[in-house]
């Protein structure tokens, strides 16, 4: 892990190869993700079978087998630690909390012409939820797609998973229990993502998909993009921080390397004023390095990914971490709320020392599915927007149509478009 000063003569060309963290070469993926498309497409579960055989090393004879039964997600349930049981309730009511606060309602305004203009909000009749199962299991990405789903009132909900060696995470089954889901099969990478948007034999096509996963999946999801709604091309997991004087060099040490022990390809970035806290913080993490049990893969994340810049100023810091828009933010200052104005591209702001990143990711509430590689720029976490639609509402009364109709008419006119402008005109004309 580097120390970079902004002083440096090399440091433009150091911070560019920062902000292409998050760039995935797809060409190579695009090719293989297509042919895996038009068999699932073709094929359907013949296909899928073959792909699990292939992928998953387990052989699927019946369609049957492709799918979880719910006993299997109640007996997890049922024989799951108590105290850990307990922590996935807290998680998920304190999701849901959250999530609740996010629904948007349907409206009506009324002119005094007679005009009636409103939005009706509507959830999806059905969404797939994909959750990794490869280098880790993640029964927390479970809760943060199925509750944003559930809250927006989604009738059908679908969940797609991959199963290696035909095992799965017993945690994750419960937490599938605890959602109340009932369509479950167990099915990984791309082929999950084709299955889920045009269908197979047991396996529903859906409206939206949504869910984080590998460079086969992403690539996947941009492909089928069109057919159903998604709800981010999702990269490595990556966290930036803006620290000061009084930040705790050892808790810096930590969150950094809370994300670099996801995966190899995983940005850590620390961003202060203070060259001691720069040092320190380097110290921290060579000593924690070699107690964790992750330790290769963050090792290879932080020399290949991760950085500790060292700007002229906090000013200067703000402005660098603004050009990342890192997906995890955490903001270690005297006053850090005093600088939230200032921020203007991030998944999620984590603010102040005692505010970890990993609780965002397991039971603060928020979402942890979050926008990667700087497209917090124009990309928002998962919510439950993303599982629903908005209709436009327009209601006519004579005295409205004869107030604005000519208008209307005129610039039907001017776009050459003549039964749009007689569909007006007509009614116009028996209002005289």
């Amino acid at each position: 892990m580097k120390i970079l000063y902004t002083t440096d003569k090399n440091f433009n060309s150091e911070f560019d190869t920062l902000l292409a963290r998050g760039a995935m070469d797809l060409k190579e993926a695009a090719r293989i993700v297509e042919g895996l498309l038009e068999e699932i497409k073709n094929e359907k579960n013949s296909a899928l079978k073959r792909h699990i055989l292939k992928f998953d090393k387990w052989e699927a004879v019946k369609d049957e087998d492709l799918q979880i039964d719910t006993a299997v997600m109640k007996k997890a349930y049922d024989e799951l630690d108590e105290g850990l049981r307990g922590s996935l309730h807290k998680a998920y009511e304190r999701i849901f909390a959250f999530h609740e606060k996010q629904l948007p309602k349907s409206w009506l305004s009324y002119e005094d012409n007679g005009i009636t203009l409103g939005q009706k909000m509507s959830a999806v009749d059905s969404a797939g939820l994909y959750i990794p199962g490869g280098k880790a299991a993640y029964p927390s990405s479970l809760l943060m797609n199925a509750i944003p789903a559930i809250v927006a009132g989604v009738k059908e909900i679908v969940v797609c998973t991959p199963a290696p060696n035909n095992e799965l995470n017993l945690l994750l089954l419960a937490a599938m229990h605890l959602c109340g889901i009932k369509k479950a099969f167990k099915v990984g990478g791309a082929s999950a993502i084709g299955a889920m948007a045009y269908g197979t034999e047991n396996i529903p096509k859906v409206d939206v998909i949504t869910g984080p996963g590998n460079i086969f999946v992403a690539t996947a999801k941009k492909m089928v993009f069109g057919d159903v709604n998604i709800d981010m091309i999702a990269g490595p997991s990556e966290i930036g921080i803006l620290a000061d004087e009084s930040a705790n060099a050892k808790y810096l040490a930590i969150d950094l390397l809370s994300q670099a022990e996801h995966d190899e390809m995983a940005s850590s970035i620390l961003i202060t004023p203070d060259e001691n806290i720069a040092k320190d913080t380097l110290a921290e993490v060579q000593a924690y390095l070699p107690t964790l049990s992750r330790q290769k893969i963050a090792s290879v994340s932080i020399d290949k990914r991760g950085a500790i810049i060292v700007a002229k100023s906090l000013d200067e810091a703000i402005s660098l971490m603004n050009r990342i828009a890192p997906e995890h933010l955490e903001v270690v200052t005297k006053n850090p709320f005093d600088l939230l104005p200032r921020i203007k591209h991030a998944g999620a702001i984590f603010m102040g020392s005692f505010t970890p990143e990993p609780i965002g990711d397991y039971i603060a509430g928020p979402n942890h599915t979050l926008p990667t590689g700087g497209t917090a720029r124009f990309f928002s976490p998962l919510n439950v927007e993303h599982f629903m639609k908005k209709s436009s509402i327009i209601s006519m009364s004579a005295e409205g149509l004869s107030e604005i109709g000519e208008a209307c008419a005129a610039l039907a006119h001017a776009e050459g478009l003549g039964a749009h402008e007689e569909s007006v005109r007509v009614r116009l004309k028996n209002l005289k």
